[in-house]
């Protein structure tokens, strides 16, 4: 039996005037489908020439009170719901002149963009809280058999295109589709409203509504047998590379949008130019310079071997000498994030790597300004961790010199660069810098030695004179001691071990600066 439906009716009521021109000339000239509309809707398409229905001639009530209510009528929803193919509920239509309605076309009160206002009262807030609207999408949605609905202007091609295959008929495939995508719109407006409706009451919402659909199937996930999408909420403030736009390259994988956001919220630590390489959500590089190009370099010479298929991310952006620094190296890169790329940068680097990802995530600020709402979220068996993010930077006045011997003016700035690398480097996590770039880091081991022992081996040469981190205390002194027998000058780490007192001992008979900074930074 054929899942075929015509349309011959349609519903249209919507905010989002985008796209709704062409979309109704389209039902009403190539399909002829009678347009029925209300308010605000029917004036826009008696504006493009259309001919409109006025629900109220439907329903045989006016519109009132201030248009709450209008389409909340028998006449519209039994329409919507009836079930064509049973007698009952076509002889109920007949007997009360109930017509059916085979497409509805709404999208909703922009809630969400009215609470975001500044200012914006509470009363405004409710009465941008649509009821008629999701009504009559859940009732057509039920009904997906006989009826096809629409709630984005992002669905109108698809739409016509389904009427034009099928002439002037809906196929079932495609009405189950929408109404799937129709709930789960319904779903994400109503969880929109009880956040801010316990936020407004100072009361705990529950539970977490989390306001998610889809952007993006991926190329793949962890590995190319597990499939992997890119879900997002609403857009943040700052730069993210969930709402990246892609310049260049191969379709993004799961690992792909992991490492880059990883890389990127190292960029944003600081204000100055400043890079960081990413492997397997993890800096190998990472430098700040006074020039972006010089900073690249830097980044890179930090841990060239695993800077192969890297990621790298760039809070500045990327003119034609930064490109050039880029190209110059002969090693692969997977994804480049930038907040945006020059012309004739962008046509070298798309010249250099045929399949190189490049992404465009907008002007990069610093943590300062980062989305405070934002949470970071791990999915165990059963249940989520949630926890703020970590924000925190580089204080310097809260932290305590406990050694002999104050840092000097350039270990200070090495000392910063390697505390701020240490928090983006998986526990337990050691970082050696010096000269503004990270050379060496242990991350991810079980114990911190291993990890000093890690970071030393990969800075080589580079180690006499540089200064080290630690994301957590030393709980002996022989990390510290691993490190200073490498040359390193300058240990910062948050102290509160038993045996603090231990490892400042070793760093002052080695003429070395201890500094304390009271806070850890794990990172699982």
């Amino acid at each position: 039996m054929s899942d075929l439906v015509s349309v011959k009716r349609s519903l249209l009521s919507v905010s989002d005037k985008t796209g709704l021109r062409e979309f109704a000339t389209a039902l009403h000239t190539e399909f002829h489908i009678e347009l029925i509309s209300t308010g605000g809707t029917a004036k826009f398409l008696r504006d493009a020439g259309l001919p409109v229905t006025d629900v109220a001639q439907v329903t045989g009530f006016p519109e009132m009170m201030d248009g709450r209510i209008k389409t909340l009528h028998p006449k519209i929803h039994g329409g919507l719901l009836a079930l064509r193919d049973n007698p009952e509920h076509v002889a109920a239509m007949k007997q009360h002149g109930i017509q059916p309605i085979d497409l509805v076309c709404i999208n909703l009160y922009p809630f969400e963009q009215t609470v975001r206002k500044p200012g914006v009262t509470f009363e405004e807030a409710i009465e941008n809280i649509d009821i008629g609207g999701p009504s009559m999408i859940r009732s057509a949605a039920k009904n997906h058999r006989s009826v096809l609905v629409v709630t984005s202007p992002e669905r109108y091609e698809k739409v016509l295109g389904d009427l034009k295959e099928h002439n002037g008929q809906s196929c079932g495939k495609h009405r189950l589709k929408q109404a799937q995508r129709a709930f789960a719109h319904t779903a994400e407006y109503d969880s929109l409203i009880a956040n801010y409706l316990a936020t407004a009451a100072g009361v705990d919402s529950g539970g977490m509504v989390l306001d998610l659909h889809k952007a993006l199937d991926l190329r793949y996930g962890e590995n190319p047998h597990q499939k992997a999408t890119l879900l997002v909420g609403k857009k943040p403030a700052e730069a993210s590379v969930a709402f990246a736009k892609q310049l260049h390259g191969k379709e993004l994988s799961y690992i792909n949008l992991l490492d880059a956001d990883a890389a990127l919220s190292a960029v944003k630590e600081l204000a100055t130019p400043t890079v960081c390489v990413v492997k397997h959500a993890t800096p190998c590089g990472f430098a700040t310079a006074d020039t972006l190009p010089e900073a690249f370099r830097k980044a890179y010479e930090g841990d060239p071997l695993a800077a192969f298929g890297g990621i790298v991310a760039l809070n500045k952006p990327v003119d034609l000498p930064t490109a050039e620094a880029i190209t110059a190296i002969d090693k692969l890169l997977e994804v480049i994030v930038a907040p945006s790329y020059d012309d004739d940068a962008l046509k070298l680097l798309r010249t250099r790597w045929k399949n190189v990802r490049l992404l465009a995530v907008g002007p990069v600020g610093t943590l300062d300004a980062a989305d405070r709402d934002e949470f970071h979220m791990h999915k165990i068996v059963g249940g989520y961790l949630i926890q703020q993010r970590d924000l925190a930077g580089f204080d310097r006045a809260a932290m305590k010199v406990v050694s002999d011997r104050q840092p000097t003016p350039r270990e200070w700035q090495d000392l910063e660069v390697a505390w701020l690398a240490c928090k983006h480097v998986k526990s337990n996590a050691i970082v050696l810098a010096t000269d503004r770039m990270m050379v060496g880091a242990g991350g991810g081991q079980v114990d911190r030695v291993n990890a000093a022992r890690i970071a030393v081996a990969k800075s080589g040469a580079r180690a006499p004179g540089a200064v080290a981190a630690s994301d957590a205390f030393f709980p002996f002194p022989d990390g510290p001691l691993l490190l200073l027998d490498a040359g390193v000058t300058a240990i910062i780490h948050p102290g509160g071990s038993v045996k603090d007192k231990d490892s400042l001992d070793v760093a002052n008979k080695a003429g070395a600066a201890m500094v304390l900074t009271g806070q850890r930074h794990f990172k699982h």
